[in-house]
């Protein structure tokens, strides 16, 4: 009995020992595709802000105090129409001492004038008080023109879309106080990179993802490319023209897909399954082969081929890094995609 059973302890143990081996020796499991048809649609990726095709930043050009604030924000207003006035006590007080300064030199310049007519003074000195005057006077209207900066006005016709600052607030010079412009028609202006810029052209269409209407499929055109790229950010703007009836608005960040080319009924392979431009496709003898292939129009999902890949031919998907040229591989699932 002790020998059956030392017998039949060695036989489990050898068969575990054999099942090990054939497992650590069984070809790796794979699941594979074949190749399909559909459009292939190369894209160009940018972000994008909603704009209105006219508007102004309204700021202040000198470093005072608000005093008043029109409260216009989402009203239309008028060019020249007031907007914000800023603290101008001193520019007034220096106005009014230059005013006094002009009515002094004009009786001067009358005095003299009287004087001269008499021959009691000479023309040296009427001249010295008709050039005192004509510098009086040249300050008075330099201070005039000062202070129409103290008053900030509507630069076109529009509606104010956004107001910032508040009365009592310091204005620094630069700081935007007002957005205005017609709300309609809107645009896109994108940001694409340098590398991509090739592919874009004017009259492309774009179509928009939107975190405020994530249900919506929302479209713009390519109107125009700036000449000059950013060569710090390495990136071109972009301009695209919206729809009127779209639902964005002005300040709204998007992203956008760019078509710059579309081709029909074209072969694809999963993007998942390419590693650089190979695949590994299984012959008749269940063998993996490196195979090589022209990529065409390279999406974010598929790619395009162009050649080097039967219509009908067995691929590894998604690639594995593992698996060498020649390796025999058992296929797990094949699914037609």
């Amino acid at each position: 009995m002790r020998v059956l059973r030392s017998v039949l302890v060695l036989c489990v143990i050898a068969a575990a020992v054999a099942a090990v081996l054939w497992w650590t020796k069984r070809p790796p499991e794979v699941e594979i595709a074949r190749p399909f048809r559909g459009q292939a649609v190369d894209i160009v990726y940018a972000t994008a802000v909603v704009e209105p095709v006219t508007w102004a930043k309204v700021t202040s050009v000198i470093r005072k105090r608000i005093v008043s604030l029109c409260g216009c924000e989402g009203d239309e207003v008028r060019e020249g129409d007031e907007l914000a006035t800023l603290d101008s006590g001193d520019a007034r007080a220096t106005l009014k001492e230059l005013e006094a300064r002009q009515l002094l030199a004009q009786a001067e310049r009358e005095r003299a004038f009287e004087l001269l007519e008499r021959r009691v003074v000479s023309q040296q000195v009427y001249d010295k008080a008709q050039s005192q005057l004509i510098q009086i006077n040249a300050l008075l209207a330099a201070q005039k023109e000062r202070l129409r900066d103290y008053r900030i006005t509507a630069p076109m016709d529009g509606v104010v879309l956004r107001q910032d600052g508040a009365v009592g607030e310091v204005a620094e010079p630069g700081d935007i106080l007002f957005w205005i412009g017609p709300p309609k028609p809107m645009q896109l202006i994108a940001e694409v990179n340098e590398e991509d810029i090739p592919k874009v052209l004017p009259g492309q269409n774009a179509l928009i993802r939107a975190d405020a209407f994530p249900d919506r499929m929302l479209e713009a055109t390519v109107a125009r490319i700036t000449p000059k790229g950013d060569p710090v950010l390495k990136n071109y703007r972009v301009y695209l023209d919206l729809p009127d009836d779209t639902p964005l608005r002005i300040g709204m960040t998007v992203e956008l897909n760019i078509v710059a080319r579309k081709v029909d009924n074209a072969v694809l392979v999963p993007i998942a399954a390419i590693d650089g431009d190979q695949v590994l496709t299984i012959d008749d003898e269940g063998r993996v082969r490196k195979v090589s292939m022209k990529i065409g129009i390279r999406g974010t999902q598929n790619a395009q081929i162009l050649d080097g890949l039967e219509p009908d031919a067995l691929f590894v998907s998604p690639y594995r890094d593992d698996l060498t040229d020649g390796t025999k591989v058992i296929i797990r699932d094949e699914s037609t995609k």
